[in-house]
């Protein structure tokens, strides 16, 4: 049976997303929360393959190269996702689409589902007053992983979606004396795992362990609650790898992205 392009209901959203639920974790929590745009491949009732259509295009499925008028029309900054869905969708999207400024290949997904040992750190659920000392840790952050400054392109933005995080329970941080010794906030959170970003150590206090003992206890404080949880990272950042198995965590997949 061939698949048609569709506008895929919830409930067919949420059954696919179930048949991979580390992957699909970003697609299942949008759903859920109601945000931004899905197109679906269907054979039948069945997804065999989704993408969320928005500032990013993130593909996973089978067939992904139906996507491309999509996501061409959309326009977004990054095509990000299960590395051969995104090779699939940039194939067949790439005369239509931006040169990419980067082509990020290969990046492992890490995941962890048993607790690790303590870290014995100051970490919590960050509050509005630690607005003012997050935000440029996030933009840093920001700038490391992505080589631009959100303070720059949209700083009411930025500054928005960061009280956000924090509002909805989503920004953990350790600080001390006014220097940052871990923070994390979740990308995406389903009842079957957490996924992890911009996991961050002030410069000035780096190589003393805290990032390790940061995310132990983030771990600790989470896998009661969800599986696992789950992140990913550049192929290159040996460093943070390194750290990432150090805590307990297991490669699983590959991601791709590409910076447009």
């Amino acid at each position: 049976m061939s698949a048609e392009l569709v506008q895929p209901t919830k409930e067919q959203i949420m059954r696919f997303c179930a048949e991979d639920p580390i992957e699909r974790v970003f697609l299942e929590d949008v759903a859920r929360r109601g945000l931004g745009r899905f197109v679906g491949l269907a054979a039948g009732e069945e997804l065999v393959a989704l993408c969320h259509v928005g500032v990013n295009a993130v593909p996973s499925g089978r067939g992904c190269a139906g996507f491309a008028r999509e996501v061409a029309r959309a326009s977004p900054r990054m095509l990000i996702g299960e590395a051969a869905a995104v090779g699939e969708l940039w194939d067949e999207a790439r005369t239509t689409l931006p040169k990419p400024r980067q082509d990020r290949p290969g990046q492992p997904v890490f995941l962890i589902t048993e607790l690790p040992a303590p870290g014995e750190t100051g970490l919590r659920a960050a509050t509005l007053r630690d607005l003012d000392l997050l935000l440029p840790a996030c933009a840093a952050a920001h700038r490391e992983e992505l080589g631009q400054d959100p303070l720059r392109r949209d700083a009411e933005g930025f500054r928005w979606r960061t009280r956000s995080q924090i509002e909805e329970g989503r920004s953990w941080i350790w600080a001390e004396d006014g220097a940052i010794l871990f923070k994390a906030e979740a990308s995406a959170w389903t009842p079957s795992a957490v996924q992890l970003q911009q996991v961050w150590v002030d410069p000035q206090v780096r190589r003393n362990a805290y990032g390790a003992r940061g995310l132990r206890d983030l771990c600790r404080r989470l896998l009661p609650r969800t599986p696992a949880v789950c992140l990913f990272v550049r192929s290159e950042n040996v460093a943070a790898i390194r750290l990432y198995e150090s805590v307990g965590m297991e490669h699983v997949l590959d991601y791709r992205s590409l910076l447009l």
